[in-house]
């Protein structure tokens, strides 16, 4: 469909930034590639990705760097001072956190927080990534040499902005693991997009692009995993919930070579924080499991640890 100026006008009015950014684009006809090339010249490195990602509605620009870059689109483009910024303001204002719970930072949840921020910066991804968790269980399998070998989740999230199409898993391997090693797979309604890891605290980060973008409010199904088992014996498994809200199944299986003499869940209030709430949980003899259900999650640290003597 063909854009002309005063749909430009219109939209510098009354947003959303997205469509205001993409009509801009077609009426001055600029490809990404020579946007990006006209920005470098001013001084401001973005990717072509971003550029589409904002012009799709499916990322938005918050750091920093983002913000300088729209400022710089504004000129590139020919807009109005300011015009494109105030299109971002209103929006996050306007509908940003549609049914969006409480939030903790992953500083006060994870003790590898800084390697974790810096994966989301290198993925172009807010902490809040616009989605929040309805439902997840989790099975986590230790091996015969007491490493833990993977785990496997089926997660059903609630997007509380429109334009999200992926969610981005984090994986953080005990202390020997090498995350170069570690392998992501999407299982079930996703593919896996970008990977990237943080070598000295075995922190791995994976895109997970859904088959569909949701609009605040909307829910999603969707499977993943993580094969690690390269990294040392394994004592505990722990998961941060940065939004309160949602159910939590947690199931920890033992080899049969390999089993604890003592398991107990736990929970914390922030990494570093006292563990509480403890309670022993029975080995299944059988199938040699532990599990807790969590009907509805507070912000903070969940998980199992175990004894292996």
């Amino acid at each position: 469909m063909g854009h002309t100026e005063a749909d430009l006008v219109q939209l510098l009015h009354t947003g959303p930034f997205h469509l205001a950014l993409r009509t801009a684009l077609a009426v001055r006809g600029l490809p990404l590639q020579r946007v990006q090339h006209h920005l470098a010249h001013r001084g401001v490195k973005v990717g072509v990705t971003s550029l589409s990602y904002w012009q799709q509605g499916a990322r938005r620009p918050q750091r920093p760097e983002s913000m300088k870059a729209v400022r710089a689109l504004e000129e590139v483009l020919q807009l109005p001072d300011n015009s494109l910024i105030r299109l971002l303001t209103e929006d996050a204002a306007g509908r940003g956190d549609v049914e969006r719970p409480a939030a903790r930072s992953y500083r006060s949840l994870v003790e590898a927080s800084g390697a974790v921020e810096a994966l989301l910066a290198e993925l172009e991804s807010p902490v809040d990534g616009g989605l929040h968790t309805v439902g997840h269980h989790e099975r986590v399998r230790i091996g015969a040499g007491r490493e833990l070998v993977g785990r496997e989740s089926q997660h059903v999230v609630r997007a509380h902005r429109d334009g999200i199409d992926r969610y981005l898993a984090i994986h953080h391997g005990d202390p020997g693991c090498d995350p170069s090693r570690v392998e992501v797979r999407a299982t079930e309604n996703c593919r896996l997009g970008r990977v990237r890891w943080h070598a000295e605290t075995g922190v791995v980060a994976a895109e997970l692009l859904f088959d569909a973008r949701l609009r605040a409010g909307e829910t999603y199904l969707f499977g993943y995993g993580f094969e690690d088992g390269t990294g040392g014996p394994s004592g505990e498994y722990v998961r941060g919930f940065s939004f309160a809200g949602g159910q939590y199944v947690l199931q920890v299986r033992f080899d049969e070579a390999a089993l604890p003499v003592r398991c107990r869940r736990f929970a914390q209030a922030s990494a570093g924080a006292p563990r509480g709430g403890r309670s022993d949980l029975t080995l299944s003899g059988r199938h040699r499991t532990v599990h807790v259900v969590e009907q509805g999650v507070r912000p903070g640290i969940l998980g199992i640890d175990w004894d292996w003597s």
